[in-house]
């Protein structure tokens, strides 16, 4: 297998050319090739999408995810419960070491308790509700973009044309 084929995840045996001698991705005939990493956002478009991260960050719903956030930080019982949780995460990669399944299912305990007291808090629920609620409306402007273009894509390419004829 040459390098081209690994790269590609190609390996086949058939008869054509993979070093075409000619360029068609601009020939009347051919439908443009683009590699994905080399493929150049039009300026306009990342425009517009700088636009719209503007304005999804100045929304209401991340403006009260920041001040969950902020909060958060400087609550000291919160901030004392995931000090704990870290230092038996630590405990439990220690024991594991030492194959000490019995301390590691007592200490998996302990956190699980800890993590308990960390969702009553108020202000903890309030902050994953924030994060839930950016997640969301992240996926939701994702799906609207997504859907309109497979939308105006299928419906301009359901026109019944003939096609084009080559000329080479």
């Amino acid at each position: 297998m040459t390098t081209n084929q690994q790269a590609s995840g190609h390996n086949h045996d058939h008869d054509h050319d993979h070093h075409d001698h000619h360029d068609h991705s601009h020939s009347g005939c051919g439908v443009p090739k683009f590699n994905t990493r080399d493929l150049i956002v039009k300026e306009d478009i990342m425009a517009k999408a700088k636009e719209l991260a503007v304005m999804l960050f100045e929304s209401e719903e991340v403006r009260h995810y920041q001040r969950a956030e902020k909060q958060i930080q400087h609550h000291e019982r919160v901030q004392g419960l995931i000090a704990q949780m870290k230092k038996k995460q630590k405990e439990i990669v220690a024991f594991q070491s030492f194959n000490n399944p019995s301390m590691v299912a007592k200490i998996e305990g302990e956190i699980e308790a800890l993590q308990d007291e960390l969702d009553s808090i108020p202000i903890v629920s309030e902050f994953q509700q924030s994060q839930a609620d950016i997640n969301y409306l992240l996926q939701l402007v994702t799906s609207v973009i997504r859907d309109t273009v497979a939308e105006k894509i299928n419906v301009e390419g359901a026109t019944q044309e003939e096609p084009a004829e080559c000329m080479e």
